[in-house]
């Protein structure tokens, strides 16, 4: 991966549209045009809700330069996430700040190139997706989630992958399993060359675990507890390879092989009630 610099921005964000997933699930279209202009691949902003809120990381999921807007898909799951998801269109977003973090890498893999995202790591994996098969390379993505309706963005993931499988814990859509199944068929079936993990923690982990186990190289994408997103904080402290990293400076992407998930999902349970 390599650094992509750019000066994070700090405004006044109107929301355009909202749209429901599911009933936890939002997505929201945001107006912020220099940062949809300075967006790639793997980025995110910080934003915040009423000036008391906490500040949620939140990876674009598009950007629309013509529009001049970000489209940002949010899971109510806590306090602050539950009042960003309640807002409608013609609401404020009181800060958003970006595009923050390293870009992703999206050169030219030799061999396959397997993304696949839990749930609303869906989202963020969109982006990559459409990068790795701009930049030629064949895409198989592997969408999971417990059921048929908690798969978001198919029909995106769908229009720049070479393949697309599907897994759902109650088989009501695709193959009933998890998503290290998936991956598992296509890494014996051919050639990987680099595995991409986004979702739950615990998820990352174990497609992290089966790769490792086939010496396919694997990026994750961490989502942690961010309060400043300059490395000030902490707060989004991780250890990558026996040392401490930070998400919002060194990430949000990192060599799934050398991070400690048992310590990040650890460090992440102590913060779910601030959610």
């Amino acid at each position: 991966m390599y650094l992509c610099v750019v000066e994070p921005i700090t405004t006044m964000n109107r929301i355009i549209e909202k749209t429901h997933f599911s009933e936890n699930v939002v997505k929201l279209v945001v107006e912020a045009p220099e940062v949809a202009k300075a967006r790639k691949a793997g980025h995110f902003v910080i934003v915040r809700c009423g000036e008391n809120g906490e500040r949620i990381p939140l990876t674009i999921a598009q950007a629309d330069v013509n529009r001049g807007t970000i489209t940002l898909v949010i899971q109510a799951v806590g306090h602050s996430t539950r009042k960003i998801c309640a807002l409608e269109a013609g609401d404020t977003l009181t800060d958003l700040v970006g595009p923050l973090g390293k870009a992703t890498d999206v050169g030219l893999r030799n061999g396959t190139v397997v993304c696949c995202g839990g749930g609303v790591g869906i989202a963020p994996l969109l982006p990559i997706v459409q990068a790795m098969k701009a930049a030629g390379n064949r895409v198989v993505s592997v969408l999971a989630a417990r059921s048929k309706d908690l798969i978001i963005l198919e029909e995106e993931i769908r229009a720049s992958s070479d393949e697309v499988i599907i897994m759902t814990d109650d088989g009501s859509a695709g193959r009933q399993g998890l998503v290290t199944a998936g991956v598992e068929d296509v890494i014996q079936r051919e050639n990987v060359a680099e595995v991409v993990a986004i979702g739950p923690a615990v998820m990352m982990k174990f497609v992290s675990l089966l790769t490792k186990k086939y010496n396919v190289p694997t990026v994750c994408s961490l989502n942690t507890i961010m309060v400043d997103g300059t490395g000030m904080c902490g707060a989004c402290r991780v250890n990558v390879g026996g040392k401490t990293r930070f998400v919002c400076v060194d990430g949000p992407e990192f060599d799934a092989h050398q991070v400690d998930f048992d310590e990040m999902i650890m460090r992440m349970r102590a913060y779910d009630p601030q959610k």
